[in-house]
């Protein structure tokens, strides 16, 4: 199935021309020169490009035109891990979405190979950080949503879908595109290993503070929340597990919106954190004396609530 190795490659040529090629096979040998360091997951949110010099705006077209030209999985992966580390520029973040370069990327989330849609996202992870691409990649939210709830729980495509909703939910504008996906978010909360319970809590509490979003966190089901206000649960989730929970006490206390307490269910987040709050209050009291100062801040934030 597919085209020989050989014939997707002389194809890119021709596409690309001959300096982008060099491009991507000296970004291959890169990363293949420095496999030790990366061997352990996916780059992080501000992974620096491979090489230091930008690349220039006849070559990003030729990278997007090839986005549009195969369906060979190895030249997308490679060609979407160039844009990805040529967006750490600003100067490229605008020349790529002035030649269409995300919505070429983000028609890839939808039908392609999952180590494929892992490489888009991180593409579009680092060119979320310009306001203007923000504008753009929103639409494609709700499907990174899906692909989050889709992936296999805890892997690479999973984490990267969660970074992108992360840098898209720092403003509430585009928070309403994922009030459908809570319920799978909270479900990442309790089911995922620490490095996602980190990730999907960083979106869980940029939702939070949102007044607008407090009815819809609370109304979802969670019985296992209780369980991250130990003192052993790792300190970076335990801290914005907090967070979570004093932002939403607090809209709550603002009275954005009457809370009507029959609607909510016995293990939805409010029972927990608000109904039956005397397991949370004792819970709060004991990590008052945690070693971490951020920690016993967020408790007082809590505590001092109306």
């Amino acid at each position: 199935m597919g085209e020989p190795r050989g014939v997707a490659v002389r194809a890119a040529a021709i596409v690309l021309g001959a300096g982008a090629c060099y491009c991507l096979w000296r970004l291959a040998a890169g990363r293949r020169r420095t496999a030790p360091r990366t061997a352990r997951g996916p780059p992080s949110d501000n992974s620096p490009p491979v090489s230091t010099h930008t690349m220039d705006a006849d070559a990003l077209q030729k990278l997007i035109h090839l986005l549009q030209a195969t369906d060979d999985p190895l030249i997308q992966e490679q060609a979407l891990i160039t844009l990805s580390n040529s967006a750490a520029f600003s100067v490229n973040q605008d020349i790529i979405r002035n030649l269409d370069g995300l919505s070429v990327i983000g028609g890839i989330l939808s039908d392609c190979a999952p180590k494929v849609k892992e490489k888009a996202l991180n593409a579009l992870n680092n060119l979320s950080m310009n306001i203007k691409n923000q504008k753009e990649i929103q639409v494609y939210i709700m499907q990174v949503c899906r692909n989050v709830e889709s992936a296999p729980l805890n892997s690479d495509l999973q984490l990267a879908g969660l970074r992108l909703l992360t840098n898209m939910s720092v403003t509430s504008d585009y928070h309403h595109k994922m009030i459908n996906s809570i319920p799978h978010f909270l479900h990442l909360l309790s089911e995922g290993t620490e490095r996602t319970q980190i990730q999907v809590l960083k979106v869980l509490v940029n939702l939070s503070a949102n007044p607008a979003m407090t009815r819809h966190l609370l109304r979802a089901q969670m019985p296992s929340l209780l369980l991250l206000f130990d003192s052993y649960v790792n300190r970076d989730i335990l801290v914005r597990a907090l967070a979570f929970a004093a932002n939403l006490k607090k809209n709550m206390d603002n009275g954005d919106g009457a809370m009507i307490q029959d609607q909510y269910r016995e293990d939805s987040v409010f029972f927990t954190l608000c109904k039956d709050s005397t397991a949370f209050a004792q819970k709060l009291v004991s990590l008052l004396h945690h070693p971490d100062t951020e920690v016993k801040e967020q408790v007082v934030r809590i505590l001092t609530q109306h």
